[in-house]
């Protein structure tokens, strides 16, 4: 089932950060995949945006392959295809 267009607006505006290269990074991804992302999608993506900018774009530049804080997610088959999705230049 995919995202409803209020949940994926709430997504986009939870993706807006302080950091350019964030930004940057996630508007090419919702450009790309904002019509195919589903709920479960909708609900790892709502955890990567809660984190603070610069332990985000570890994860996104891949200087870090996961966090403590995402440990229980980062083994999820959602979790991987976001970030080869996210890190897709």
């Amino acid at each position: 089932m995919n995202l409803s267009n209020a949940e994926l607006y709430r997504l986009k505006s939870d993706a807006r950060r302080g950091l350019l290269e964030n930004d940057l990074i996630l508007q090419r991804f919702f450009d790309r995949h904002a019509a195919d992302l589903s709920v479960e999608d909708g609900q790892v993506l709502k955890q990567l945006l809660a984190l603070d900018d610069n332990d985000l774009m570890d994860l996104l530049l891949g200087r870090k392959e996961e966090l403590a804080v995402l440990r229980e997610i980062s083994v999820s088959p959602v979790y991987k295809k976001l970030m080869v999705q996210l890190r897709a230049k």
